[in-house]
């Protein structure tokens, strides 16, 4: 026979200060854009709430617009979070020193980046019959 015991309790939570955002903002559809700054040789990532917005964003600075698409602004604490896990650094307002590594990973992170200075290589396989 098998002696085992049970054992009766409460399991407690432990309190801990994460600074956690609950705010809905984050989870609000909108526009996640890409702009390159030609003097800076640089590549800003943004959210827009929705076009006026970034239409002004776009007129008020020299900035190129090289790709849009729909998203949320988590998407774009996301790629801030995975590209900063990456080691690239970026300066305030989210701007980046543009590379090709950058656009290889914005590119595989499905960020829209557009075709203007990013071409994805395609790789073809070929079958060699004997």
């Amino acid at each position: 026979m098998n002696n085992r015991k049970i054992i009766k309790g409460y399991k407690t939570l432990i309190s801990s200060r994460f600074n956690v955002d609950t705010s809905l903002d984050k989870y609000k559809d909108g526009i996640i854009y890409t702009l390159y700054s030609d003097e800076f040789n640089a590549l800003k990532v943004g959210f827009a709430e929705n076009d006026r917005v970034l239409e002004k964003k776009l007129s008020s600075e020299a900035l190129i617009l090289l790709d849009i698409k729909k998203g949320k602004k988590k998407d774009l604490c996301l790629l801030i979070a995975t590209l900063k896990e990456l080691g690239i650094k970026y300066s305030d307002n989210f701007y980046f020193k543009y590379s090709g590594s950058l656009m290889k990973h914005l590119s595989t992170l499905g960020w829209p980046i557009g075709k203007s200075l990013y071409k994805q290589r395609k790789i073809k396989k070929e079958l060699v019959f004997a």
